[in-house]
């Protein structure tokens, strides 16, 4: 027997598990789309006020990163031992204190600790609501439904669009808005998730806690994921940067930019039905080269704005794709430890992003942006070459036999 709860009210805030996916939904919107990745929007209005250099850019956005991969580890530990809901209130109010400081901020300092604090809110969020969806959804529904959660993503960075455009140079006043947004779904949270998950305990170590055996299926997913978080952060931290410099774009055309990459990325919702359809390989590649695409549509000399917005487009899909890949390959490979799953695939992520937004920032200021774009156009490409499959694909791929078999 688990130390499940008795029946009451943590069992009401489990079901209708619809409801789970609308406010992890909404949560992953707020966390990634306005603590994390509206950063890289409002960049050239924050760079203009507090004189900041390409390469104090990229380390900041760095910087964020370097805390996600801190969070992401400390809540697949916090998940298992506490349970989803407390960690994912945890990350509401870490999001909402974050961004309530970048609108504050008087100096670069206080900036660089404010978008790290907000930066964290992302890697908090990913595991637990990982397994708040393995303890409150049915297990035909799951993937489908992470695929949704994630591609809140897509939602927050094409609200945080519009805003730039209405806020004009107000992005104080922007990040206070987003700061109370996030506030208030630490609220929603705290009635619609599953207070724990089966595996939780309430501070003794189970046989499954720990460090799990890196098995070939999770070595290749830590490639990828490591080699995709780099490229990205071509298009979130200096996607602003590119077009204001190709395009001379203002404030408002890096708002266009981020409407057509949120937009766009909605439709990485349906990715769980695409890998269910094509396999996950084939998904995989498909969006890294539609990766790949967007960087040089968005960021290469002699672009024009329909295409930098079809860039803009594109990367929205492949990103928000791609992160659902990943976040269902972890899941598969530690079906037990979802949040464990999880927390490897998005960490080997952002770490790729610590590395690649400082180096992205250096290559504009060492060499040229096109030396840079070109660059990290072709680490999405290299991501491709480690074979994305589930742990049942390389059961399969071990022995063939198993495909004839049905499942048990």
């Amino acid at each position: 027997m688990t130390t499940a709860s008795k029946p009451g009210v943590d069992d009401m805030a489990i079901n209708p598990s619809r409801y789970l996916g609308i406010t992890g939904f909404a949560l992953i919107a707020a966390c990634y789309g306005f603590a994390r990745f509206a950063f890289g929007l409002f960049l050239p209005r924050i760079d203009a006020e507090l004189s900041l250099s390409s390469t104090l850019s990229g380390l900041i956005s760095g910087a964020a990163f370097l805390t996600y991969c801190v969070a992401v580890i400390l809540s697949a530990w916090l998940t298992e031992r506490l349970g989803p809901r407390f960690v994912a209130i945890g990350a509401a109010l870490i999001a909402a204190a974050g961004m309530a400081g970048i609108a504050a901020a008087p100096t670069a300092p206080w900036l660089a600790g404010a978008v790290m604090l907000a930066g964290s809110s992302t890697g908090l969020v990913s595991p637990a609501l990982a397994a708040a969806v393995a303890a409150g959804v049915p297990p035909g529904r799951q993937n489908a439904t992470n695929a949704f959660i994630n591609a809140g993503t897509g939602a927050g960075v094409a609200l945080s669009g519009p805003v730039a455009l209405m806020m004009g140079e107000q992005w104080r006043v922007a990040f206070a808005g987003f700061a109370a947004v996030a506030f208030g779904l630490a609220f929603a949270v705290a009635f619609i998730l599953p207070r724990r998950t089966p595996g939780a305990t309430t501070g003794a170590t189970t046989t499954g806690n720990g460090i799990p055996m890196l098995s070939g299926v999770l070595r290749r997913l830590i490639a990828a994921a490591f080699l995709t978080g780099a490229a990205s952060t071509a298009i979130w931290s200096f996607g602003g940067q590119l077009v204001a410099l190709r395009l001379n774009w203002s404030g408002t055309g890096a708002g266009l930019l981020w409407t057509a990459i949120g937009a766009a990325g909605i439709v990485g919702a349906s990715a769980g039905h695409w890998i269910a359809r094509f396999g996950i390989d084939r998904v995989h590649r498909v969006f890294l080269t539609a990766m790949a695409a967007s960087v040089l549509l968005v960021g290469i000399d002699g672009t024009s704005a329909p295409l930098a917005l079809l860039g803009g487009a594109l990367f929205g899909v492949a990103y928000i794709t791609l992160t659902g890949a990943y976040l269902l390959w972890g899941v598969s490979a530690l079906p037990q430890r979802p949040a464990t799953g999880v927390m490897i695939a998005f960490l080997a992520l952002a770490i790729g992003q610590t590395a690649g937004a400082a180096i992205f920032g250096l290559l504009m200021d060492r060499f040229t942006a096109n030396h840079a774009v070109i660059l990290f156009a072709a680490l999405a490409l290299t991501a491709g070459v480690a074979r994305a499959e589930t742990a049942d694909d390389a059961q399969r791929r071990r022995f063939p036999a198993c495909k004839k078999q049905s499942p048990q």
